[in-house]
């Protein structure tokens, strides 16, 4: 997967992400890395209290069709907290991308 375009985009809630994510990989040929979670100190305060990054993988062209796509779904649900695509992510950014706290609890 090195040297593909990666999509970050950043939603409310596990479900948000499970939606979108579905919508973003049927809108372009791209790939998910693992998703990841973080709960932040100001957690009662937001409309879900936890807050779940999907990684789209792939061209960048297809990165924005998936991203796109994604955050339309994630703005009729419980919406996108932020998002950015890296076009060539360095390698540091490569090692950065396979962190997840899923599995963590």
């Amino acid at each position: 997967m090195e040297h593909q375009a990666v999509g970050l985009l950043e939603v409310y809630g596990l479900v948000c992400a499970f939606l979108a994510a579905d919508a973003g990989c049927k809108a372009g040929n791209v790939t998910l890395e693992v998703f990841d979670k973080n709960k932040p100190a100001n957690a009662d305060a937001l409309p879900v209290p936890l807050l779940v990054t999907i990684k789209f993988r792939g061209a960048v062209s297809d990165v924005k069709e998936a991203m796109a796509a994604a955050s339309e779904m994630a703005k009729k649900t419980t919406g996108i907290v932020c998002s950015h695509i890296i076009p060539s992510p360095t390698e540091d950014t490569e090692k950065m991308l396979k962190i997840s706290a899923l599995d963590k609890n």
